[in-house]
């Protein structure tokens, strides 16, 4: 869409803390409206919308629409949010395993501001799954660099979470 249709949008998300948890159907029809005017095709459309429904506590409902929203080709930054937020929301309905093959490749995709989300949520997925070794491993690697001190330690420490048997 142009810049001003994504303009909009993020306005209409800048006022998500406004609503009341009982208002969660009047803030997704706003999104809806934006949809609404994107082309039938587009995967701007199921993305939103899975975005409106995992920030109101569906991740039932939202899932689909970020599966929707990859196969049309959703890519890039939106591409990974919706990988990232995909997996978070296999998580929430015990489907954690999935999030984990989805994310995992993330690892070695281009470095960008979305790196530590990517392995917080793997770790979260980890976790699920009762491999809190590996997932305390990936947070403390996401932490380590932004450490005022101690980086190269908990780096290594984090290696050797899953180095050690």
């Amino acid at each position: 869409m142009n810049q001003d249709w994504e303009d909009r949008v993020t306005a209409a998300w800048a006022t998500f803390d406004s609503y009341a948890e009982a208002e969660a159907a009047d803030f997704r029809a706003v999104i809806d409206a934006f949809v609404a005017e994107l082309p039938d095709d587009s995967p701007l459309g199921p993305f939103e919308q899975a975005c409106a429904w995992d920030s109101t506590g569906h991740s039932d409902k939202a899932a689909p629409l970020y599966r929707e929203a990859l196969a049309r080709g959703l890519s890039g930054y939106k591409g990974r949010r919706a990988k990232i937020q995909l997996s978070s929301s296999l998580r929430n309905i015990g489907q954690a395993e999935e999030g984990v093959k989805l994310l995992t490749p993330e690892l070695d995709a281009p470095s960008d501001e979305l790196d530590d989300a990517v392995r917080a949520t793997l770790a979260l997925c980890l976790s699920s799954l009762g491999r809190d070794r590996e997932g305390l491993a990936l947070v403390l690697g996401a932490l380590a660099p932004h450490l005022p001190r101690y980086q190269r330690s908990m780096a290594n420490y984090a290696r050797a979470l899953v180095d050690t048997p």
